[in-house]
C-alpha cells in the first residue's frame, strides 16, 4: 500500500524530534498513533533538547511510543 511522507514534531520529556513518518493516504495522525505498538519509525530526523541544542541528525530512528508526550503535524504552530 502506498504511503505519504508526513512531517511531524514529537516532544518527549527530554527531546524535540522533527522528522517524517509514513501515513497511508487518508489516515489521520491519531489513527497512526492508535495502530503503532512499541516503536515508531521516524526518518530524516533532527533531534534537539528543549533548549534547542542539536543532539543528532539521522536518516532513521525508532522512537519508543510510550515516551511520546506530544506529536503533531509540523505545519501546526508550536
Amino acid at each position: 500500500m502506498p504511503t505519504l511522507k508526513t512531517e511531524v514534531i514529537i516532544l518527549t520529556k527530554d527531546f524535540r524530534i522533527e522528522g517524517q513518518i509514513d501515513l497511508v493516504p487518508g489516515a489521520r495522525l491519531t489513527d497512526f498513533m492508535n495502530q503503532t505498538t512499541k516503536f515508531m519509525v521516524v526518518t530524516d530526523t533532527i533531534v534537539t533538547d528543549h533548549d534547542n541544542k542539536e543532539i543528532l541528525q539521522s536518516h532513521f530512528i525508532n522512537v519508543l511510543v510510550s515516551n511520546i508526550e506530544i506529536i503533531l503535524p509540523a505545519d501546526s504552530s508550536l
